[in-house]
């Protein structure tokens, strides 16, 4: 069973201080710190990274020297140009795939490298694994087609990490093997209901999941997925997998 050490970052986010979470991995300390919605930092070996940030510059107005940033898809939720203008700096380096980087003004363009599904690259340390994300029932109308986003798994020396995106119950996503920490969505109607979130989770078995992206729409209202009964469907199941419920809608 994996222990997940918290500790307190000293940044001011609408005068709330951020509980971060800490993993041991063979070349140092890894920290992840949801940001909201799908939007996540971590730091590892001396990087500051940044996954479809996104919500409002304020949130980000002290998230400073930011060497990478990964892009998953071209929805406001996921890519956010205003933020993004905000976070850069002369070395950053932004990875997305292909009709990601079609929507970056030049100036974005020019710090992108293209990564698309299947497609591995290797930089700051890390390996970055670039898994798909679509709708099911496949179609050339889904709000997400096959192959235009990415999930990843970003491997932080020993420790993999994957992340959805906005990705239905999918064969790669239960055919994923080795993932030490999983970050799943549910997201009605256009990713997973709790139900599949959660059989999924269960068919690849990461060591731990945080449930992520579970803001839905119903009836053309907002809504929260209930995480709790997410963790009561997955343990039921599966004591072994650790769920971690965070507060992403602060």
């Amino acid at each position: 069973m994996y222990h997940v050490k918290k500790i307190v970052l000293f940044m001011a986010l609408f005068s709330s201080l951020l509980v971060a979470d800490t993993f041991k991995t063979n070349k140092g300390q890894l920290t992840i710190l949801p940001i909201n919605h799908a939007s996540t930092y971590l730091s590892w070996n001396n990087k500051n990274i940044l996954l479809d940030p996104a919500g409002g510059v304020k949130r980000y107005k002290n998230f400073k020297n930011i060497d990478l940033i990964l892009l998953t898809d071209i929805h406001g939720d996921h890519l956010n140009v205003k933020v993004l203008n905000h976070v850069v700096n002369d070395k950053t380096r932004i990875i997305a795939p292909e009709a990601v980087i079609a929507k970056l003004p030049t100036k974005l363009q020019k710090m992108a490298s293209r990564i698309d599904n299947m497609d591995v690259l290797k930089t700051m340390g890390l390996t970055i694994e670039a898994v798909a994300m679509y709708n099911l029932p496949e179609s050339t109308k889904a709000k997400h087609t096959k192959g235009r986003g990415n999930g990843y798994v970003i491997s932080f020396a020993n420790k993999r990490v994957y992340f959805s995106g906005d990705s239905a119950d999918i064969k790669e996503m239960r055919e994923l093997k080795d993932i030490d920490i999983a970050f799943v969505c549910m997201n009605l109607p256009y990713t997973m209901s709790l139900a599949s979130a959660a059989s999924a989770v269960l068919d690849f078995k990461p060591k731990i999941v945080y449930p992520y992206h579970y803001r839905g729409k119903k009836d053309g209202n907002s809504f929260i997925f209930d995480t709790k009964k997410f963790k009561e469907t997955v343990n039921f199941n599966n004591k072994d997998i650790k769920v971690e419920l965070r507060d992403w809608y602060k």
